[in-house]
């Protein structure tokens, strides 16, 4: 069961970091970041400390307001919010054609939400790679809560560096994951390396379009508001994105941009201009209310000092995602299905 009280949420605020030591370390992340005059250099040499940092500062809020799945999703007419992320993850299931006793990854897995619904659609049994470990407690603790713990665990390593022999998985998928990688090749290059031959590798990708134009202020402003709230180094474009699993060695089955053809967009819980009951807590009024209340725990010591400064930099997050998807310039499912050949 997912952390869903105002106590859970100060309670979770900065992981595994030391309380006394959250403000300092919000200091250090915003520094990484161009919003702040920061580097793409410094991001991507230094990743593995800024994506920590990133969620052992963000979880608990993630937590608070998705539930155990941080992740978009195409969205029918009529389709509650978790309707359509329980679907969005169910569509991978079927794209990769898992079967029950294939041996799945999840690169990237966060608390582990999508890999226990996939491993119980599929009746499949799925790995969570993870680099956080404040993530990691809490996805163990929800896999023992939901009875999946024979069948779903977590292994701690960074994905360009994965501890898994040639050859070991079945299935590899990544839900807006990889978009953390310094380097797309050399993260698909350990998906490949990982993956039996003649099997798949299914994968939502963080992207700007082709209506992206770095010389456009507005563009590069929504941008690098993107990077600062969810902690990547830098957004790849989509032919970037396709070229690098094509430089890993795969072969492309299909790919599609599934943000185009979503009936309702994306960015809908987040967009100030809707209001939704179902998910109050993503909506404008029901993020003003979360500022407010972390606002007053940190002011009387129940939430660690900085707790405000992350409400702040999430909401810059969900400011520059919505005026991103209006724009078309950025789409959180870039799709792609790709297959390692039997032979190399």
């Amino acid at each position: 069961m997912s952390k869903s009280g105002a106590m859970d949420l100060a309670s979770g605020l900065g992981g595994k970091i030391n309380k006394g030591e959250v403000k300092s370390a919000v200091d250090e992340y915003e520094k990484y970041h161009g919003y702040y005059g920061g580097k793409e250099e410094a991001r991507k040499s230094n990743y593995t400390d800024m994506v920590n940092k990133y969620y052992d500062l963000a979880t608990s809020f993630y937590e608070y307001g998705w539930g155990e799945s941080f992740h978009f999703a195409h969205r029918w007419n009529g389709e509650s919010l978790r309707e359509s992320i329980k679907r969005h993850e169910h569509f991978l299931a079927l794209q990769l054609g898992l079967k029950p006793g294939m041996k799945v990854l999840d690169v990237g897995c966060g608390i582990g939400g999508p890999l226990r619904e996939i491993a119980r659609f599929s009746s499949t049994s799925v790995t969570g790679l993870n680099n956080n470990e404040y993530q990691i407690t809490r996805g163990k603790e929800l896999n023992r809560l939901a009875g999946v713990s024979g069948t779903c665990d977590f292994v701690k390593a960074d994905f360009m560096k994965m501890p898994f022999d040639d050859n070991t998985f079945d299935a590899v998928y990544a839900i807006e994951a990889t978009c953390h990688a310094p380097d797309p090749v050399g993260c698909y290059k350990e998906i490949y390396r990982v993956l039996k031959p003649g099997q798949c590798f299914a994968v939502y990708e963080w992207c700007i379009t082709d209506h992206y134009d770095p010389n456009n202020a507005t563009h590069k402003r929504i941008k690098d508001e993107i990077e600062l709230g969810n902690g990547l180094p830098d957004i790849r474009s989509t032919r970037q994105c396709l070229q690098a699993v094509k430089d890993a060695g795969f072969e492309v089955v299909w790919d599609k941009d599934l943000a185009e053809d979503s009936p309702l967009p994306w960015y809908l819980p987040l967009d100030p201009s809707r209001f939704s009951l179902s998910s109050f807590r993503l909506t404008s009024v029901g993020r003003m209310i979360t500022r407010t209340m972390v606002k007053a725990l940190e002011y009387v010591g129940l939430a660690p000092q900085g707790s405000e400064r992350v409400s702040n930099f999430l909401e810059k997050a969900a400011e520059g995602l919505v005026e991103g998807g209006k724009k078309e310039i950025f789409t959180p499912m870039y799709f792609f299905l790709v297959r390692k050949p039997l032979s190399e």
